[in-house]
Formats: C-alpha cells, sequence, structure tokens
C-alpha cells in the first residue's frame, strides 16, 4: 500500500480533481489531502479525501511519509 499525498492552495480545484480521481481509482493508497488554506481542504474533503489537514506544518509533517506528492507546481 503506497501513501499519496494531495497538496493543495487557493480554492483547491486541482487537489479537488485529484482526489477524485484518486479516490474512484486507487482503491489501495493511503490518501491524505493537505490543503495550504482552509477552503483547499475542505474541498479535497468533499471530493472523497479520508483525511485532510491545513497549514504549512501538515505539509511538512505528512511530506516526510508519503510515497508519492501529487499536486501543482506554482
Amino acid at each position: 500500500m503506497s501513501r499519496v499525498l494531495v497538496i493543495d492552495g487557493q480554492g483547491g480545484g486541482l487537489g479537488r480533481q485529484l482526489v477524485a480521481a484518486l479516490a474512484a481509482g486507487c482503491l489501495d493508497a493511503e490518501l491524505t489531502a493537505v490543503g495550504t488554506n482552509s477552503l483547499a481542504a475542505s474541498a479535497m474533503l468533499r471530493a472523497g479525501a479520508p483525511r485532510a489537514a491545513t497549514g504549512e506544518n501538515a505539509v511538512a509533517f505528512n511530506a516526510r511519509r508519503a510515497d508519492i506528492l501529487l499536486g501543482p507546481i506554482g
């Protein structure tokens, strides 16, 4: 089982799309969503993320544990 971390900010649009696709297609992945703000985190939760967190500390903590990191480059 691989640990996948989806990181997004702003409104969480890209993160929402990534979480929805992963939740539907990767049943064996442990999915965690981290938003740089509460809007992004709640958008990813609504898309199907089983757990989410908000803030820079959450990004740093979860990135150390993840096997795969997904998110925008900019």
